[in-house]
């Protein structure tokens, strides 16, 4: 077997958690990543036959049994990652209960996958569905967008609005919106059910006063969403309370949308 630290699945998880402690965006043990993994990912790196103990779940997740996934630890630092992959990651699969992850690797001291895993695999669930080469859950909690949802209003359509209005990329980057969920407690199936619901028909999800989840094929496309917004969040931030004189126009989103070929909200726009 090659070492597993060195598998490119890997590496690049362990310097997107690194980065996004870099940023600011995951305090503590703030935020949380699932990674689908797929066999020719594992395959080199990995004795799938060989369980090192099962993690029971509060959570049945039958309609994705034996899908692999690489999850931040509970109560691990995202800033501790880069210096001991395996205590603050573990690979687990979904057992043929459905109710209990086997873990292959990882969580070395003992420990288990975030709390927010039932949230992730509901919401690895929806967007499989709508998306077959979806692969990635990403929670964070950037500081723009937190403070964003603290004074603006919960409506997505108008939420969207700001976003898409403070700069180009936005409508190009996240054409069908983002969700907003209102404060919820967390580390709860009922939050990830909420939070799965409105995923159904976008890659993102605002959780109010709390963080965002974003979703993608692949680390760069989670990441860059939700770099995205909270790029639009902090322009909204800086600009609040001043006349926004060259803010974007609802004609001229449609003339960015016509450009690109984007399938937006309509329902959105004036």
């Amino acid at each position: 077997m090659k070492i597993i630290l060195e598998a490119p699945f890997m590496v690049e998880a362990i310097r997107t958690l690194t980065n996004l402690y870099r940023l600011g965006w995951d305090e503590r043990n703030g935020g949380n990543l699932s990674y689908l993994l797929y066999d020719e990912d594992i395959k080199d790196y990995l004795d799938t036959d060989k369980v090192i103990r099962t993690i029971p779940m509060s959570f049945d997740a039958s309609e994705i049994v034996g899908k692999v996934f690489l999850v931040t630890g509970t109560g691990k630092y995202f800033k501790n990652v880069q210096y001991d992959p395996e205590r603050n990651l573990g690979i687990v699969r979904i057992a043929e209960d459905g109710k209990t992850c086997e873990l292959l690797w990882g969580y070395s001291d003992g420990g288990k996958f975030t709390s927010e895993l039932p949230a992730h695999l509901m919401s690895h669930m929806v967007r499989l569905k709508a998306d077959p080469e979806h692969r990635v859950v990403m929670h964070t909690h950037p500081t723009n967008t937190i403070a964003m949802s603290l004074i603006h209003p919960a409506s997505e359509r108008e939420f969207t609005r700001s976003l898409w209005k403070m700069q180009t990329e936005s409508i190009v980057v996240f054409p069908e919106g983002v969700a907003v969920l209102p404060w919820m407690v967390c580390g709860t199936n009922e939050i990830g059910e909420h939070t799965a619901k409105k995923l159904e028909n976008t890659r993102l999800c605002v959780w109010t006063t709390h963080g965002i989840y974003g979703t993608g094929k692949d680390l760069d496309e989670a990441f860059g969403l939700i770099e995205t917004v909270e790029k639009a969040a902090e322009l909204y931030m800086l600009t609040r309370g001043a006349e926004r004189v060259n803010e974007i126009k609802d004609d001229e989103l449609r003339d960015l949308a016509a450009v690109f070929g984007l399938n937006y909200r309509t329902d959105y726009l004036d």
